[in-house]
């Protein structure tokens, strides 16, 4: 890391860039190459039915801007790329995605992202008490978050049955 920041601006959104461009490829060719994989055993017709069909259209309409808004996320980016690569998302309409979210995920990384890495380092090296502090209220903060997400659900789904 301490590399990629002591380079000159241009060239580090350009290796950061180039560094995600191939993670995220790689991560659609493993999904296709896991459904093609798929599709050669008994359960490759599951693969045909009507469900599958629907979630291939849904993809292929909304994926690219999935694909695009993930590179905003922390923890959905692999899984949205590996689903565009086993629901077959044409590369027509993957590639021009995967590079505008890789071109937003490259500046954000380097500007402000490269920053907050910077800082947190410095904080995790002279408190590393304070910086483990720091990841267990955010892990709490997370699983408050989740916990009363998934209880609304819940109820929401049983007042609509009754």
């Amino acid at each position: 890391m301490d590399q990629i920041m002591s380079l000159p601006f241009g060239v580090a959104l350009a290796a950061l860039f180039a560094i995600v461009m191939i993670r995220v490829n790689v991560t659609y060719w493993i999904g296709r190459g896991a459904v093609a994989g798929f599709a050669h055993t008994r359960f490759g017709s599951s693969l045909e039915r009507p469900k599958a069909a629907r979630a291939q259209a849904l993809i292929q309409r909304w994926g690219p801007y999935a694909v695009v808004l993930s590179f905003l996320t922390i923890g959905l980016q692999t899984a949205i790329n590996l689903a565009a690569g086993a629901a077959r998302m044409p590369m027509r309409r993957y590639l021009p995605a995967a590079i505008g979210g890789s071109v937003i995920w490259a500046l954000l990384y380097a500007t402000i992202g490269l920053a907050a890495l910077e800082a947190w380092l410095a904080v995790a090296a002279a408190s590393p008490v304070g910086a483990g502090l720091a990841v267990a209220a955010a892990a709490a903060i997370v699983v408050w978050v989740v916990t009363i997400r998934r209880r609304r659900a819940a109820t929401k789904s049983a007042d609509t049955v009754v």
